[in-house]
Parts: C-alpha cells; structure tokens; sequence
C-alpha cells in the first residue's frame, strides 16, 4: 500500500505504543477532567498538530540531524525537561489551592474548571491555552522524532519510489488510532471530573498524581541520551 509494509503489524506496534502513559496523554485527561469535553479535545487538537509536525520533520531527516548532532539535540532534550518541569510545578501549585478550597461547598450545578492553570498561575482557567499547551509538549520531545523515524523505516518498502507517501501512509494510521484514544481519555476525564467536583481532597490528590507524573517525564528526558 503504497510502500506500507506488514500493515497488521505496524497497527498492533502503534496500538501498544500509543496506550503507553505519556505527557500527552497525561495532559489531555488531565485537562478534559478539570475543564470538560470542548478543553478536551482543544488539548487533543493540539497533539494532532504536533505529532503532524515531528511526523513531518522525520520524514525530512531532521531526525537523523538531531542523532549525529549531540548538541542540537541536548539543546532540544534539556528545553522539553524544562518545560515539563515548569508544567509540573503548576499542577502541583494548583493542587496546593484546591486542598486550601477543600472545605468550601460546591453546588451540585458548578461548572467543571480549574481552580488554577496548570501552570502554576493563579488566574482564570481561560489563561491556560489548551491548544497551544499540548501542541509545544510534543513539540519539545526529541525522543518522539527520534521514534517515528526509526519505527516508520520499519515498514517502509526500501525499493518504492515515493518513500514519502509511505510515511505519509503510516502517519496517517497513527493519527487515526491517535485520535480514537485521545476521545476515550477526554470522555474518560469528563467522567471523572463528576466524582472529583465535590471531593476537594481527591481533586487536590489527583493533580499532585499528575504533576509528579510530569516531573518523572522531565527527569527521564533529560537523562536520556541521544
């Protein structure tokens, strides 16, 4: 299929490596449960575009340029850590506020927001930016470019003319199981955020969950090696 190899098991291959937790996915439960279905899939929205890009850069040998440059690639490994860290600290401030907030009442009615972004800012949850958030997440993982590019070679067919459309192909299939996985998380989240309303303290502990989650990210990046 133009120059998609062994099609059966790449999908199963895509199927194991999406369903592992990473700060993507983290992100998008996390967001879809404090802020509901439309921040959802704002955050998801974003991980789309930015696996498109780093899909994009692979098949352009930007990858292979990262791998022979040591520094280009600890200059882009040490500026994801960062702001997986930076991500982080928010949660764990934000989760700091709603366990101050744990004996306030909450009407049955109350929308589901944040008390504080995840970034570590106390004002309204509209300053978060879902979109752009998820979207510079992926974009600063190295290891994520690294990854397409030598799991796609996989299953492209060395003698086709038009190896591009192969990662283009491939791409594609990823994106769609992608997206189908993304849209359990955001209902998943959605769900979640109804027992989490009224019980400060699980909310408040959840969050801290995510942020030490976010900060075990940031420290495996950063001692990574190319």
């Amino acid at each position: 299929m133009l120059g998609a190899i062994e099609l059966p098991t790449y999908l199963v291959g895509v199927i194991m490596i999406i369903l592992l937790p990473g700060p993507n996915s983290i992100y998008v439960l996390s967001l879809a449960a404090r802020r509901g279905v439309r921040a959802g899939y704002r955050g998801a929205a974003g991980v789309f575009c930015g696996d498109t890009v780093l899909m994009v850069l692979s098949a352009a040998g930007v990858a292979s340029l990262l791998q022979a440059n040591e520094l280009a690639f600890s200059v882009v490994k040490y500026a994801g850590a960062g702001y997986l860290t930076y991500l982080a600290v928010g949660m764990m401030r934000a989760a700091w506020s709603m366990w101050r907030a744990r004996h306030e009442s909450v009407p049955d009615d109350a929308p589901v927001v944040a008390e504080a972004g995840p970034a570590g800012t106390e004002g309204p949850a509209e300053d978060e930016r879902p979109f752009r958030r998820a979207f510079v997440i992926c974009l600063f993982n190295p290891k994520a470019i690294l990854f397409f590019i030598s799991f796609f070679v996989q299953f492209v067919d060395p003698a086709y003319a038009y190896p591009a459309l192969s990662f283009l192909v491939l791409g594609a299939i990823a994106q769609v199981v992608s997206l189908l996985y993304l849209t359990a998380l955001i209902f998943g989240g959605t769900w979640l955020a109804t027992a989490f309303r009224r019980r400060k303290r699980l909310s408040a502990a959840a969050t801290s969950a995510v942020g030490a989650l976010f900060l075990g990210f940031a420290a495996k990046l950063s001692l990574s090696g190319a």
